[in-house]
């Protein structure tokens, strides 16, 4: 969502350091770099670019989550796929920094709790929850449910930032969740889906509270930075579950351990760049509306690669939600 300073400001005393942080205002669209300046605009074509790059990525991690969850746990394919992606996104920043001569210019104190913060959160949580739902639903099903995240952005917005709730939000979150039931109801035909569908909303949450903080960390640190060091804490938030990884490799067949690789390598180092590109020089709910392309994407591709689509009736259930996802961040034009 756009963001704006709330009416009445605690004052920095009053807030916890990290929570500070991420409700301090941000200088703009353009902010974005550890000193505070302006980020770079770039070619005209690049933000739009960066966010199809995304779109597609994201959606392939759906199915490839669901491939390789069939041979990993959703502990070890957390830890698998970051542990890649942090080495991923260690070469690419060890390229750039060759080709500027320098490392980039790391964040500290309250700057690198924060990064840390959501790292750990948006990386580590949201992919535990995605993982774990993707064990009880097709990967269109998951995608449908998880992509209500702007619905909750929008509600944060109004929580966090002074937005108000305005009717037409209201409406669209009553519609949104109008079409969650359906789904709900549609995988209900017993225990595991009806913990599916509670873990499918919760990625949702754990993403719309990620790209609400993002956006304002991203008027502290640069977006290639944030991206791998919060892959990075992730990663060692993840260790714990060594053993379980060690165990999955050891048993799982090369499709599925291809599978996490591609996931830690394309959908997690490469989309993750893109997105915080793209979202350092646009609004956060204009980002957020774009992904309403995500669960078409995902459908077309589970179906080709995996056989399966969601049931018809959670068709009409998404179609519903991302309709309420529509009219919640909508603006109304000015006359």
């Amino acid at each position: 969502m756009t963001s704006t300073t709330p009416t009445t400001p605690a004052t920095p005393a009053a807030r916890p350091a990290t929570a500070a942080l991420i409700t301090a205002p941000a200088t703009g669209p353009a902010a974005g770099t550890a000193a505070g300046t302006a980020v770079a605009p770039g070619p005209r074509w690049a933000a739009p670019a960066a966010v199809a790059v995304t779109l597609v990525l994201w959606a392939s991690a759906f199915v490839g989550v669901r491939a390789a969850g069939h041979d990993y746990s959703p502990l070890a394919l957390t830890l698998g796929r970051h542990l890649v992606g942090s080495v991923a996104l260690t070469a690419v920043v060890a390229v750039a920094a060759a080709r500027r001569g320098a490392w980039p210019r790391l964040p500290r104190g309250r700057a690198l709790a924060a990064v840390a913060a959501w790292g750990t959160g948006w990386f580590g949580l949201y992919n535990l929850a995605l993982n774990a739902a993707e064990r009880h639903l097709d990967a269109g099903t998951t995608a449908l449910l998880v992509n209500v995240a702007p619905v909750l952005v929008a509600v944060l917005a109004g929580l966090l930032l002074g937005e108000g709730f305005p009717r037409r939000l209201l409406a669209g979150v009553a519609v949104a969740f109008a079409g969650v039931a359906l789904i709900a109801v549609t995988t209900s035909t017993g225990a595991h889906d009806a913990v599916g569908v509670a873990l499918g909303l919760t990625a949702a949450v754990v993403y719309a509270l990620g790209a609400t903080a993002q956006k304002r960390i991203l008027a502290h640190v640069d977006a290639l930075t944030m991206t791998w060091l919060g892959c990075v804490a992730a990663t060692v938030a993840c260790l714990p579950f060594t053993g379980a990884l060690v165990r999955d490799v050891a048993a799982a067949p090369t499709s599925s351990t291809l599978a996490v690789v591609y996931l830690g390598a394309l959908p997690t180092a490469v989309a993750f760049t893109t997105w915080g590109y793209a979202l350092a020089r646009s609004s956060a709910g204009r980002l957020a509306a774009s992904t309403f392309l995500v669960p078409p994407i995902v459908v077309g591709l589970s179906w080709l690669l995996l056989a399966e689509a969601p049931a018809p009736l959670a068709f009409v259930g998404g179609a519903v939600s991302l309709a309420g996802v529509a009219l919640a961040t909508s603006r109304r034009r000015r006359r």
